[in-house]
């Protein structure tokens, strides 16, 4: 995407104020019905109509079952995801369009789908330098109906899952975590409801956060104090039982997409128990740092906490690493020495890349995992050990013990708590915030002073397919600190330069003048195939037979697989097997 233009723009762009058409007119072409699949498409996002009324429902039950504060995070989170898949689509629908075109398809779409209509009252914004701030006033939030359906008005705002919709919108916008405050809302009287949206660092106070990250501890954040917290409840008519306080924090995981608070709630869940844990997942997606997390909020947070790389270790030495090696002319060892076991008494051990022991290793870790002891190597002597195992492995333990390489009874004893954590790409929502992370941590670490992503930066590391996960993206963005020039922003050119396989989403211009490749305008691409139609209308042929002839040719090119084929046309796998039959009958 072009980017020669600053981006501050102020509150009287013609295309969101008022939100009126034909400004959204483009977002309506998106929107398709295919009643026959029962399906409600916005671009390619597959959607649903719902019901304010089963929305309050769901609603009163989440507040009345988990309390307010478990409920307003969910709602919260929600939105959020739902924000960050729009602002994707927005950079799609108008991949060629200023800033706040793009901006604007947030607010249009909560128009489009009956969620609130909104009018902007400040907009400056400047993706360059990093600078947002942003107001508008919500009219009429369907989130405002479906609270006040089953509690009375409120002392507290109430649009919670709008107001993660817009930080996740923003957020994927900016590149950076942006929060966004309720100031009025109509559910505590107010005429409308009002929201201001900034960058975390701009905020004094950035309460709500904890919202979007369910523990989040930061140096200006400060938990509300439990007078709040009854004062909230007692105004949604709740029990006088308090919730049990959460004494977790997770410091150092960044995220809030749903694979990774699925992974955090799994955590909270064995923290408290000795139960051993494996951590399953590619290489990069940060397995180290959720063992040292889970130790963290253990029991044994105040012992040690020992890793160990099995993979780094040469065969011929992991079990001394491990157990220790005592001196004497067998060992050859001039001084006996404690190894990881025994460093680890009492607190945690975490043996990361597991599946690469050797299997007299894998035994003698098997002892000490069923019995608590272990022995020295070149020593008779057993020696006790307390400590909770924490293992992690990116190979499928199970076909290596099938391939006979790994022991059952080991795999068995290591996978009593078994959590997978999800490749980056399957965590996009958490993309925006790791790089907010590491741009603020190499900017430091080198002395350099980048102000941010221009939009085509952030565009590309959404999209990029990250083989090495986050460990990767830590990379691309250091390297792109130190190749950007100082007081400007991280660009497309500073980012995939270690031979990366990243495959543009630019459009260019072809020999007609028009717009080519994977990203070309939405306009552009209908007039194409409006020609198209055209085209075959003109050889008068029979709509059976052109309906065959792309059946036919969509399973040629998924090569026979008819769910493949049925994906490319919009259709389930059976529609696509009664069709594809029905044609292959017709032409014989």
């Amino acid at each position: 995407m072009p980017h020669s233009k600053k981006s501050h723009e102020s509150t009287k762009h013609p295309s969101i104020k008022g939100l009126g058409l034909p400004e959204y007119s483009d977002l309506m072409e998106q929107l398709r019905f295919t009643p026959n699949d029962g399906r409600i498409w916005l671009g390619t996002q597959r959607m649903i109509l719902q019901h304010v009324v089963t929305m309050a429902a769901l609603r009163k039950d989440m507040i009345e079952t988990y309390g307010i504060e478990e409920a307003r995070g969910i709602l919260t989170r929600m939105g959020y995801t739902s924000g960050v898949t729009d602002a994707e689509m927005a950079t799609q629908i108008r991949p060629n369009a200023s800033h706040l075109d793009i901006m604007a398809v947030g607010p249009a779409l909560h128009a489009l789908e009956g969620v609130v209509s909104v009018e902007p009252v400040k907009l400056d914004i400047d993706v360059e330098n990093g600078h947002f701030h942003t107001e508008f006033i919500w009219r009429d939030s369907a989130e405002v109906d479906a609270h006040l359906k089953h509690f009375p008005p409120s002392t507290d705002p109430v649009c919670w899952n709008l107001i993660g919709y817009a930080c996740g919108h923003s957020t994927r916008f900016m590149g950076k975590r942006i929060l966004y405050k309720e100031v009025e809302c109509r559910a505590m009287g107010a005429e409308h409801c009002r929201v201001v949206g900034k960058p975390l660092r701009d905020w004094d106070d950035i309460d709500g956060i904890q919202y979007l990250t369910p523990d989040f501890q930061g140096e200006n954040y400060q938990a509300p104090h439990k007078k709040t917290s009854t004062r909230v409840r007692s105004s949604f008519k709740q029990s006088e039982t308090q919730e049990e306080p959460r004494t977790a924090t997770f410091k150092s995981l960044v995220g809030a997409s749903s694979g990774f608070q699925t992974v955090c709630h799994l955590l909270q869940k064995v923290a408290s128990t000795d139960a051993t844990v494996l951590f399953l997942g590619e290489t990069g997606v940060g397995k180290g740092a959720f063992a040292k997390t889970l130790h963290e909020i253990s029991e044994r947070k105040e012992k040690p906490f020992i890793a160990l790389n099995c993979a780094a270790i040469p065969d011929t030495l992991i079990e001394s690493e491990l157990f220790g090696v005592e001196k004497g002319a067998y060992t050859g060892a001039s001084t006996s020495r404690a190894g990881r076991f025994e460093r680890a008494n009492n607190g945690t051990i975490f043996l990361d890349e597991v599946g690469t022991l050797t299997l007299t290793a894998q035994g003698k870790l098997l002892r000490a995992l069923q019995d608590g002891e272990i022995e020295r190597v070149g020593d008779e002597k057993i020696r006790n050990v307390d400590v909770r195992v924490i293992a992690a492995t990116n190979v499928d333990l199970k076909e290596e013990v099938d391939e006979k390489r790994f022991r059952e009874d080991l795999w068995f004893r290591l996978n009593v708590f078994p959590i997978r954590i999800p490749p980056l790409r399957e965590r996009r929502d958490d993309i925006p915030l790791l790089m907010e992370v590491f741009l603020n941590k190499y900017i430091e670490k080198h002395k350099r002073n980048v102000t941010g992503f221009t939009e085509r930066a952030v565009d590309a590391l959404f999209n990029y397919h990250y083989p090495g996960n986050i460990r990767e993206l830590e990379n691309i963005i250091e390297r792109a600190v130190i190749l950007a020039s100082n007081n400007a922003p991280i660009d497309l050119s500073h980012l995939f330069t270690s031979q990366e396989d990243y495959h543009s989403t630019m459009s260019v211009l072809n020999k007609e003048g028009g717009l080519t490749g994977n990203r070309a305008s939405t306009h552009s691409q209908r007039a194409e195939f409006r020609d198209f139609v055209r085209q075959i209308l003109d050889q008068n042929l029979p709509l059976e037979e052109l309906e065959n002839m792309i059946i036919g040719e969509a399973v040629i090119q998924a090569e026979g697989n008819l769910s493949e084929a049925g994906r490319s046309l919009g259709l389930t796998r059976a529609q696509t097997a009664y069709r594809y039959n029905k044609a292959s009958k017709t032409t014989e």
